[in-house]
Formats: C-alpha cells, sequence, structure tokens
C-alpha cells in the first residue's frame, strides 16, 4: 500500500504536466495548412514560376459513418480502384491521405458531398506559365512541393516558407467537435526571387536554338547570354527543353546501341550541359593563350610566324585545319585565321609552368560558382603529366574538357577589363510582406589580365569577325568581337564534333555577350559557317533591346 501510495503521489505530482500533455494531445486533431511557395520573377518581373491551388483529399477513421458511401464516391471522383480507397478508408489512423494536387474543382465538388470524415485541405501546386522556357534553369518541384533541380532546389530555404497548423479538439471516440474551440497558426509564405533572367532573350534564343537544331539535326543546341560585367545571366537554353508543369514524361530515348532506365533517361532530359557536362572547347580556346602570350609579353600584335600547315612537336605532327597552311603571317592575322600552329607556338614559348599558372589565374582549375547544383570540374591536365605535346593541342583548344558556362565566363574575364565574374541568376528575394528584402551578392577577382592586355584582346577578336574566320557574326553598325570553334568529340573515330561561337558586343566595351554550342550538326559542321551566324541574328534583336544602339565606323585602334 505504501508503494502504490508513493507511486500515485509521484504519477500526480511530480508527472502530472505531462499527463496532462498526453491526455491533450489525444484529444486533439492537427492538420497543416501548405504555405504558398515563393514566386520566380525575371529581372523585369515577368513570373515565370508560381503556383495554383489544389487540394488534398483524407480521411479519419473514427468520423466516417458511412464506409461504402466513401469508398464510392472517392474512387469513383478520384478515378482511384475501389479497394484502394478501402484500405486507406478501413485503416486504424489519425489522417489517411487518399489523394493529392487535386484541381481544385474536383475538390469542391467532393467537400460538397459533406461526407463525414472525408476532409478537403487546399494546398499549392508549381506552375509556369512559360511551360518549357528556361526548364533547366529553374527545375520543377515534386508532390511535396518541394524543388527537385535547378533554381528550384538551390533557393529551396527561400522559397518554402513555413506551414501553418490547424489544432482541433476530439472526443474521446476520436470524432471531432463541433464548434468547440480551434487552434489556428496561420502559414507564411515564402519569398519571391528574382533572377537575372530575361524571358524576351530566353524566349528568342531558344527560337534560334530549336531552327538551328532542326536545320542540323543536331543531338542538342545550348545558348548562353550573360552580362560579361556583372556575370547576371540573361538566357541560357538547352534544346530540347521539357515542359515543366509535365516534368515525368520523357521526350528523349536510349542512344543508338545502348539500353537505359527510366530513371536514368529522366536524368538526361533534366540535365543541364552548360553547366553539367564538359566538351574540348576547340578554337574558342585560343582567347586564352593568346591572352596569356600577351600578359606574359612572350607575343606581341606584330610577332611573325610561319604556317606550312603543321607543326612538330617532339615525335608529333599536329596538322592546321588549312591543310595548305597559312604561310607567313603576324599574330594578329593568326588569330584571324585560327591557326593551330602559330597558337601551339605562343603555348612553347610560354612553357608548361607559365601557362598552368595562367590557367589557374584565368579561374580554370575550378569551379565558377553559379548558382545551380550539378556544375561540372575542368578536365585538365596533372601539371606533371604536361609535357611539350599536350601544351600544344591544350593552346588550341583540344586534350582537356570545360563546361560552357566555364568558357563564357572565363573569355569574359578577359574582355571585360580583367574582373574574373561569378556568373549566376539569383538577385534578391523579397519576403512575403515586403518586409525583407536581400540582395544576392557574388566574388570578383580583379587583376586576371591588365586592362592592356583586355583592351588588346578585343581588339584582336573584333578582328576575328569583321575580316577573318568570324565574319558571319558581323552585324553593320556593330562592333563585334568573337571567336569560332569546330572541336572533334571522342573517339576522334566517329567523325562527330561540336560546332560553336562566341561572341561579344561592343568590341571596345562589352556589354553583353554570348556563346552557342551545336552537338553533332550533320552535314556541313564548321563554326564559322553554322554557329557565327546564330549568334548575329540573337545580337541583330537583342542589342536594340538591351539599349545598346548602332555607332558609326571608329578607325581601328588597339589602344
Amino acid at each position: 500500500m505504501l508503494g502504490l501510495t508513493g507511486r500515485l503521489i509521484f504519477l500526480m505530482i511530480f508527472r502530472s504536466q505531462h499527463y496532462s500533455q498526453m491526455a491533450e494531445e489525444l484529444h486533439q486533431r492537427e492538420r497543416t495548412i501548405k504555405a504558398a511557395r515563393g514566386r520566380i520573377l525575371d529581372r523585369n518581373g515577368t513570373v515565370i514560376a508560381t503556383n495554383r491551388t489544389v487540394c488534398t483529399i483524407s480521411v479519419i477513421h473514427n468520423q466516417i459513418t458511412d464506409k461504402d458511401q466513401v469508398v464510392k464516391v472517392l474512387s469513383q471522383a478520384l478515378d482511384l480502384s475501389p479497394d484502394d480507397v478501402r484500405k486507406k478508408v478501413e485503416k486504424y489512423s489519425a489522417r489517411e491521405i487518399v489523394a493529392t494536387n487535386v484541381d481544385k474543382e474536383l475538390g469542391d465538388q467532393i467537400r460538397n458531398y459533406r461526407l463525414d470524415g472525408v476532409k478537403v485541405d487546399e494546398d499549392y501546386k508549381r506552375y509556369y506559365p512559360y511551360g518549357s522556357l528556361a526548364s533547366k534553369v529553374l527545375g520543377f518541384t515534386g508532390g511535396d512541393n518541394q524543388g527537385i533541380i535547378g533554381l528550384e532546389v538551390k533557393y529551396e530555404s527561400w522559397l518554402k516558407g513555413t506551414n501553418g497548423l490547424i489544432l482541433t479538439q476530439a472526443d474521446a471516440a476520436g470524432v471531432e467537435i463541433d464548434n468547440a474551440f480551434e487552434d489556428r497558426v496561420e502559414p507564411v509564405a515564402g519569398a519571391d526571387l528574382t533572377v537575372s533572367l530575361d524571358v524576351n532573350i530566353q524566349t528568342y534564343a531558344q527560337q534560334l536554338a530549336l531552327k538551328v537544331m532542326e536545320e542540323k539535326g543536331a543531338k542538342g543546341v545550348s545558348v548562353i547570354v550573360m552580362n560579361p560585367q556583372n556575370g547576371e545571366i540573361l538566357a541560357m537554353v538547352n534544346v530540347p527543353e521539357f515542359d515543366l508543369n509535365d516534368p515525368f514524361t520523357l521526350n528523349v530515348e536510349p542512344e543508338e546501341g545502348q539500353t537505359a532506365s527510366r530513371q536514368d533517361l529522366l536524368n538526361r532530359m533534366w540535365r543541364n550541359p552548360s553547366i553539367n557536362d564538359t566538351y574540348e572547347p576547340g578554337s574558342t580556346f585560343k582567347i586564352i593563350t593568346a591572352a596569356a602570350g600577351l600578359e606574359e609579353g612572350v607575343v606581341t600584335l606584330d610577332d611573325r610566324f610561319s604556317c606550312p600547315g603543321f607543326r612538330i612537336v617532339e615525335d608529333r605532327k599536329i596538322r592546321c585545319h588549312k591543310i595548305g597552311g597559312h604561310g607567313a603571317e603576324n599574330f594578329l592575322q593568326g588569330a584571324m585565321n585560327s591557326c593551330n600552329p602559330v597558337f601551339i607556338d605562343v603555348g612553347q614559348r610560354l612553357g608548361v609552368d607559365r601557362y598552368y599558372h595562367y590557367f589557374g589565374q584565368f579561374g580554370l582549375l575550378g569551379k565558377t560558382g553559379v548558382d545551380l547544383p550539378g556544375e561540372a570540374s575542368t578536365i585538365m591536365h596533372k601539371k606533371e603529366n604536361m609535357g611539350l605535346v599536350e601544351l600544344a593541342t591544350v593552346s588550341f583548344g583540344q586534350s582537356f574538357q570545360i563546361t560552357p558556362l566555364q568558357l563564357i565566363t572565363t573569355v569574359s574575364s578577359i574582355v571585360n577589363g580583367g574582373s574574373r565574374v561569378t556568373p549566376h541568376f539569383g538577385i534578391q528575394a523579397v519576403s512575403s510582406d515586403k518586409t525583407t528584402v536581400r540582395r544576392f551578392s557574388y566574388p570578383v577577382k580583379e587583376g586576371i589580365v591588365s586592362k592592356e592586355t583586355s583592351r588588346t584582346m578585343g581588339y584582336i577578336l573584333e578582328h576575328v569577325v569583321s575580316e577573318g574566320s568570324g565574319k558571319k557574326a558581323s552585324l553593320p553598325g556593330y562592333r563585334i568581337g568573337g571567336k569560332t570553334a569546330t572541336s572533334e568529340k571522342l573517339p576522334r573515330s566517329l567523325k562527330k564534333y561540336i560546332s560553336s561561337f562566341i561572341g561579344f558586343a561592343p568590341a571596345d566595351d562589352p556589354q553583353v555577350i554570348a556563346l552557342i554550342t551545336i552537338n553533332e550538326p550533320v552535314g556541313i559542321y564548321y563554326g564559322g559557317t553554322i554557329a557565327a551566324p546564330v549568334i548575329a541574328d540573337l545580337f541583330k534583336n537583342i542589342l536594340p533591346y538591351l539599349g545598346i544602339e548602332p555607332t558609326p565606323d571608329i578607325t581601328d585602334s588597339p589602344g
């Protein structure tokens, strides 16, 4: 008796609060009020990701008075198996979810049946007004409205918001008591995210990419448009894109001779080649070799070279794209002709140690730091394994791999005066009540090259477009700089190519830079022939839109 009395005193005095709380919880029913996910807006305030109201249908076993009626109505209305619905109806649980992401109109119809034990709660489903536009950049959300890929997952902490709660009282049988006191914690909507994408530029770039993909029978086409002064990405196109409102419907097939699971195919469809894939850049990389040579002082515009159509490096005969050679030429002409022997010579003058130093100084050994998940790293020879042959091939853009975004970022840093910018999309996040504004900032590294070298590179690349291999990117009234490339994919025996062109304007003060890569074009595959005209067409439309007006011809001068 003493023991029981002591135990009773302990429970009533020292554990009373604990058991009171347990008793209260037995008589409470908790339901979540989903928070609205923050919108994503382009730089002009155009909404490119928002929410649609949907419903979650659930059942509470203890409150159901007519199981057969509930099974019949829900199975018919939701097009579900009656057996599956019955399992949920007969399951002893506080709340069993029958269906999510139900259209609000259908949810309202089910609510109007007033079935005991059936709850219809409003929820949110992500909606993308522009369908497939920038799909591999924006990404999408899953059934729980949580980001899965792209900006949706990168900025999840800003976009997701905080869910609310409804607490209702239930009797001993678990049935909610009508008109009982109800606690309610209101949800807090996620912050709106403003990004640097411009819907108009993205749309036009996507149209051009689809056109060239169709005309050339290409496997894929990517276009990046960026502000080289601050790293804001105005457009990132990767066709074929996919429907953001239906992201689990495949639009890709296994490659010839290969088998792949459905998940593998989905991952390939969602993959963003601009940042997730690496490739040999080919002649566009000669921009980096030229900048390093000029900065180090091992070459000048007037240095003389001779191109017989090849160079012998150790035991290797490395050919120029012009089999007969370019003959005698200075460095400027060598750049305009995209002459491999000239750039091999510049690389050899620099040597492995100094070339590798600039490779690191330009930021090519790391990642760009873009605010998207899954960025790939540069695939480069280790310094100790880099001999003269490897140095020669790297100098004109072969035997290593980088991402398209890494290339355009590095070239931006060379032509913008020498500042290594961080490419990015996020500009600011604004809380749902407009009281908190967070502007995002990104690292900038000064002194990648001197301003003099940067001006000289602008001068060289303007001549590449006005008089050299990039002529098809020229645009009347505008000073365009750029470089073409045609790189052969591995293995070389397949004879498959990536054609590309990188261009910027105005050449003497770049405000916009664009890179196009065409993966495995059929027929004519030279970058100067099929890639350069696409950038010319893009610039023709977006330069006036960006307020960059044509100017009278200006006398050529490197300084």
